[in-house]
């Protein structure tokens, strides 16, 4: 009987952000493709004795295909692990359909994406009640083009939070779409590089007007997440919306509402 594929997110980089389903997966394979560019070699020690690991850095697409189709004959568990969560800028679609074609079983386990880590190392939350309910997962174009309509100019016009992944050696384009898009030159932005990875993580915070500075002078030209959001530095505000779910005077089928309030101090 042909072995299983799993697509395991590995997360942002610190093996410990594995979810207890990938981790386990990653010690019963028989094969593991990993992206060593991205993923933390640290994240294969999980892997049991004898177990074919592979990087899968200089491969192509359809090596990896290959590769992956050749592990299913020999073993019941291979795990292609990857970046983040694997439905995030991972060819995942691109990798399953030989799969399928083939007749072979697979399935996703999710992972923790670079945004949600990055916003996490800076203590900084997405959303924030009356400022901004939406997050936008984006990138700029380069190699890849942005489909009509999802130019990051565009996007930015809605002034929610972005998460630009895959963009920091296009920190000017950045700059020059938010400005086009109406932020003010001293709107805050976070970059996070290797977010979560131990010993290599680094934050750089500044405002639309520096950030490319900023980072130039902490050398940071890859693997690093954008975040430009008006949540940014929300813990130093002298006041905040208070959030519904919490307040006293917002009733749900949990607890009964009391005194009204309005505002909380940070």
């Amino acid at each position: 009987m042909a072995g299983k594929v799993w697509f395991v997110g590995a997360g942002p980089g610190d093996p410990e952000l594995l979810t207890v389903k990938g981790r386990r997966l990653l010690e019963e394979a028989g094969a593991i493709l990993f992206a060593g560019s991205l993923v933390d070699q640290a994240a294969t020690l999980f892997a049991p004795p004898g177990c074919e690991i592979r990087d899968s850095k200089d491969m192509t697409l359809e090596e990896m295909s290959a590769w992956l189709l050749d592990q299913t004959a020999r073993h019941a568990t291979v795990v292609r692990l990857q970046t983040g969560d694997p439905g995030l800028y991972g060819a995942l679609v691109e990798m399953t359909r030989p799969l399928t074609a083939a007749g072979i079983e697979w399935a996703v386990v999710p992972g923790v994406s670079s945004a949600f880590a990055s916003a996490a190392a800076a203590g900084e939350t997405l959303t924030l009640p009356e400022v901004t309910q939406t997050v936008i997962l984006t990138r700029v174009a380069g190699r890849t083009p942005m489909p009509a309509g999802e130019e990051l100019e565009a996007l930015a016009a809605h002034r929610t939070t972005l998460c630009i992944f895959l963009s920091i050696t296009l920190l000017h384009e950045v700059q020059r779409a938010l400005r086009a898009a109406g932020w003010a030159e001293d709107a805050p932005i976070v970059v996070v590089q290797k977010a979560s990875w131990p010993g290599e993580e680094k934050i750089v915070r500044g405002t639309l007007a520096d950030i490319k500075k900023r980072c130039q002078a902490e050398k940071i030209a890859s693997q690093a997440m954008i975040i430009a959001s008006p949540t940014l530095g929300a813990a130093d505000w002298p006041t905040l919306a208070r959030s519904k779910l919490y307040d006293p005077a917002f009733g749900h089928r949990f607890r009964k509402a009391s005194a009204p309030s309005e505002e909380t101090s940070a």
